[in-house]
């Protein structure tokens, strides 16, 4: 009987969505405006960043194993279509090369050599994928993990127990894997954090009724031993996070903010001892779990200036992406969440979790200034994700607008749960291909600069838009302004998220000085296009389409390009139902994009 009123209440919640966005007009004309004069926020470079978990292919729950061997302790790290997805651009090296063997002084020489290098690889600009991609080495058994380096001997794998937190024995990472994973960092230039260990030391509260409550002090041996390993080995380590999921009332564990807060201090000095050079020592990120306000602000507070670089938290704001079924007379089920596709569609559910994102920028601002806010993990279903969404075009209108969101809150990075493993994969677990939120993620990552700028229009929630000043193409990244002029203008992500209605966006700026259609000369007359619909029409395909073609690999197997359409700027930008588009204007020369 349950299960008829639960199946009843989604069919009624989905009508009133549908019913409700259905009355609204099919063609609506809508002025959006941007203001360019000052930022809003500022994002780091590498504001894009991706996860790997621990999970073994035993991680089944709900009747469902979707990890297989995507976890970090078994994933197949000579996968080209792996590596492809996450590899920058090599020609930067090669450029180098010409510029530090040819002599300075033979000018010919070095513009011979430019010319053949950036002419061969033109294609190759394109293809490359991030440049560089953020990897976070974490997730919800890292504190059951020991790694294999000094005193420990014993390597073991992990085990499905009853009594385990989460349902596992402790595990382990041994040093010829990580030399395995850094062999893969190296390769494709990624940026590593690594979640360690907190629970190294600790014990469980003799508090019978706080039977999640761990005590003690952090024991840092293992860590210390892993890092000086590290550090030996030549491995690049772009920052260490201090546990997983432990602050505030926990998951399975948690720890008090005070003891917290002294065990990071603890990190830091760990951190600052063995990287005694602080252009290459790692940043120092925590506490890694759902926001508190209470105990963030107790956690800041206690640690201090000089500490933290980043304080990280933990986006899963559409629910579980399973719930057991109870009904009368029968054994509980597992169910996929029939409301997950409604969810990811409606700008007001989306909305509710703006308050976290403003409530930890406030704790910042007041009790930790010094540190920027880090989304260290964001899988928007928790349970593995959704099976018949998260890995689907439609979560591209809660995942994109995440990072808009975010990025408006004056978040520094924005981690998604996964690179590959779970429901919620940007690569398929099993072929690795590509999901159609990969290709979001690498648009965003190409196209939107660290600088936000506000923006706002004047017609319905289901469409959302952000604005960034836009970002520099990989010549000026190389060369700087020597050679190459920065890229002008702005880009803005337009979502619709309307079942019915097209939207016709004309732009200005909140001064006026770029009005639609204006351009300072002949070559910036035209604006960059990048539209993103799903295959046929059904936004619970794993297909997306770039401007009505098809994203497939190469048969190479490398990443396919992403060219966009050039589009009269003079035109307003038109955007379907359900669709989502990058547009890059490069005749708005705003002064915060200066």
């Amino acid at each position: 009987m349950k299960t008829v009123y639960f199946s009843i209440i989604v069919l009624v919640v989905a009508c009133l969505l549908l019913g409700t966005e259905s009355a609204m007009a099919a063609d609506v004309t809508v002025k959006i405006q941007f203001q360019g004069v000052t930022t809003i926020a500022k994002t780091d470079d590498n504001f894009v960043c991706l996860t790997l978990d621990w999970w073994p292919a035993n991680k089944c729950d709900h009747n469902q194993c979707p990890w297989g061997k995507a976890g970090i302790l078994n994933l197949d790290l000579e996968n080209r279509i792996l590596s492809n997805s996450i590899k920058g651009d090599q020609l930067m090296f090669r450029i180098f090369d010409c510029l530090f063997t040819k002599s300075f002084m033979n000018i010919l020489l070095i513009s011979t050599c430019l010319i053949r290098e950036v002419t061969a690889s033109n294609n190759h600009l394109e293809i490359a994928a991030f440049n560089p991609l953020r990897i976070r080495i974490g997730g919800s058994l890292q504190d059951q993990v020991v790694y294999e380096v000094g005193k420990v001997k014993k390597c073991p794998y992990f085990k499905k127990i009853k009594d385990g937190m989460f349902g596992f024995s402790h595990g382990c990472l041994p040093m010829q894997r990580w030399d395995g994973l850094n062999n893969l960092f190296n390769q494709t230039g990624a940026k590593i954090t690594f979640g360690l260990n907190a629970l190294s030391g600790r014990k469980k509260s003799a508090n019978a009724n706080d039977d999640v409550l761990w005590v003690g002090d952090w024991n840092p041996k293992n860590a210390r031993d892993f890092m000086e390993y590290t550090i030996s080995k030549g491995y690049e380590t772009d920052s260490y996070e201090l546990g997983n999921e432990l602050c505030g009332t926990g998951v399975s564990a948690r720890v008090e903010a005070e003891q917290y807060a002294k065990d990071t201090i603890a990190l830091r000095e760990l951190v600052n001892e063995l990287y005694p050079d602080p252009a290459t020592r790692p940043k120092v990120l925590g506490p890694a779990g759902f926001y508190d306000e209470q105990w963030f602000n107790t956690y800041l507070q206690t640690t201090g200036p000089n500490v933290l670089d980043g304080v990280t938290h933990h986006i899963y704001n559409l629910g579980s992406g399973t719930y057991t079924n109870i009904s009368f007379n029968t054994q509980p089920t597992s169910c996929v969440d029939p409301t997950l596709i409604y969810k990811v569609q409606d700008p007001f559910f989306l909305d509710q979790i703006a308050q976290t994102y403003k409530d930890i920028s406030k704790s910042i601002e007041e009790f930790g200034p010094w540190a920027g806010a880090w989304v260290g993990e964001a899988g928007g279903a928790y349970n593995n994700g959704g099976k018949d969404v998260s890995h689907t075009f439609a979560n591209g209108f809660w995942y994109l607008d995440q990072l808009g969101m975010a990025s408006n809150f004056n978040h520094k990075v924005f981690c998604r749960q996964a690179l590959i493993g779970g429901n919620y994969a940007l690569l398929n677990t099993t072929t690795f291909i590509p999901n159609p939120d990969y290709y979001g993620a690498l648009l965003w990552h190409r196209l939107m600069g660290s600088n936000v700028l506000g923006v706002m229009h004047d017609s319905s929630p289901y469409l959302r838009v952000y604005s960034h000043c836009s970002k520099n193409k990989l010549m000026h990244q190389i060369f700087c302004v020597c050679f190459f002029p920065s890229q002008k203008g702005i880009t803005l992500l337009i979502i619709n998220m309307s079942i019915s209605t097209t939207f016709h966006v004309s732009v200005v700026d909140d001064m006026n000085f770029y009005p639609q259609g204006a351009a300072t000369d002949e070559n910036k007359s035209y604006r960059e296009e990048y539209h993103l619909t799903p295959k046929e029409g059904n936004i619970q395909s794993d297909v997306v389409l770039l401007n009505g073609t098809p994203l497939q690999l190469t048969d190479s197997m490398d990443i396919p390009e992403m060219n966009p359409v050039l589009v009269d700027a003079s035109t307003p930008i038109d955007i379907d139902s359900r669709s989502i588009i990058f547009v890059t204007l490069t005749g708005f020369e705003a002064p915060a994009c200066a």
